[in-house]
């Protein structure tokens, strides 16, 4: 089948090494199943054994020791050392491991939970289609004791949709704020994505509860692995680095609270996003985006008309950032990075 699709390809115009790289087969292999079954393999190999081989006594003294009581529940790293202690060498950690593996003895024994998979992808095309939302923490006059910080935010505009700040961590207060923000918005929040970390506010009864109701989808982030999260983690990073931002603690909860209101100010109306081409996430969010580039645009093609001499190439990419995608899957990071 993967032949006669790829001779459909060819015949309709495709170059057959980028055939191959759609199908997933590589262009060698692809070859290779051509040829017919009576075909000669000519693949010559090595002719000799390597010198350094191990004999099949060798070989079986590494898997004896390796499976020996005292030995059996520790790794080769540690095996090894021990035997050379002993006045022994049997072979080095690579090949104690290379022969376990090929003996299959490679398995884990302890009972141990399974690898915790990535987030499934979202894909933000428009405002309004994926959320994420985190808690950080907001130094009090008390040694010990902080003020929590709720922010809610677009990933497609990286608009701040929604904050609070409280004297606590809890689910109900985040549970509150995301059924405020969609009140605010005048929001119909069915297939929404909200992505948050795996903390007890985030997976609380009363949160999942409440995005139930809404009809917004959760997602989370893997345990302990804040890259999962990276736009809420970006943006309490350009808030705590602010020059504004305060080197002593609050004073006060409604200290705390008008400190936030005027980063969020600032942060939504006035800062330009290097992300989104340096305009602001309310210019995106609300749909002014096109116009703002457009503008730049006509004015570096005035400047480039002007004095052509000056430029080598093209102008600057002043066109709109398109979709916005969070937690990529591997193929389409390795696409991005390519470009």
């Amino acid at each position: 089948m993967i032949l006669d699709l790829v001779a459909e390809a060819v015949r309709d115009g495709a170059r057959q090494e980028k055939a191959c790289d759609v199908v997933g087969v590589d262009l060698r292999t692809l070859e290779r199943w051509r040829k017919p079954a009576t075909a000669e393999d000519r693949r010559r190999g090595p002719r000799t054994e390597p010198v350094n081989k191990l004999t099949l006594a060798e070989r079986a003294r590494v898997v004896a020791t390796a499976t020996a009581p005292e030995y059996r529940d520790l790794s080769p790293k540690q095996i090894v050392p021990q035997l050379v202690d002993q006045g022994r060498y049997l072979a080095s950690e690579s090949t104690f491991y290379r022969v376990l593996r090929e003996e299959r003895l490679m398995a884990r024994r302890e009972r141990s939970r399974p690898p915790v998979a990535r987030p499934r992808e979202h894909v933000a095309t428009a405002p309004c289609q994926v959320w994420s939302w985190d808690i950080t923490y907001l130094r009090s006059a008390v040694r010990g004791r902080f003020y929590y910080l709720y922010l809610v935010v677009d990933i497609w505009s990286r608009k701040i949709v929604g904050w609070a700040v409280h004297e606590e961590e809890s689910m109900e207060h985040g549970a509150r704020l995301v059924e405020a923000v969609c009140d605010e918005l005048g929001l119909d929040p069915k297939d929404l994505v909200l992505h948050s970390d795996n903390g007890g506010p985030m997976k609380g009864s009363s949160m999942l509860a409440t995005l139930q109701r809404l009809g917004i989808v959760p997602s989370f982030s893997r345990p302990h692995t804040s890259d999962d999260n990276p736009y809420s983690e970006s943006l309490f990073r350009t808030l705590k680095h602010r020059p504004e931002y305060p080197s002593r603690p609050f004073a006060s909860l409604e200290e705390a609270r008008a400190w936030v209101a005027d980063f969020v100010r600032w942060y939504n109306t006035e800062h330009f996003h290097s992300a989104l081409r340096f305009v602001t996430p309310d210019d995106r969010h609300w749909g002014r985006e096109d116009a703002v580039l457009a503008r730049r645009r006509d004015v570096y093609e005035a400047a480039r008309r002007k004095h052509p001499e000056r430029w080598s190439g093209r102008i600057r990419n002043w066109e709109p950032v398109g979709a916005v995608t969070l937690n990529p899957e591997r193929d389409a990071r390795r696409e991005t990075a390519k470009r």
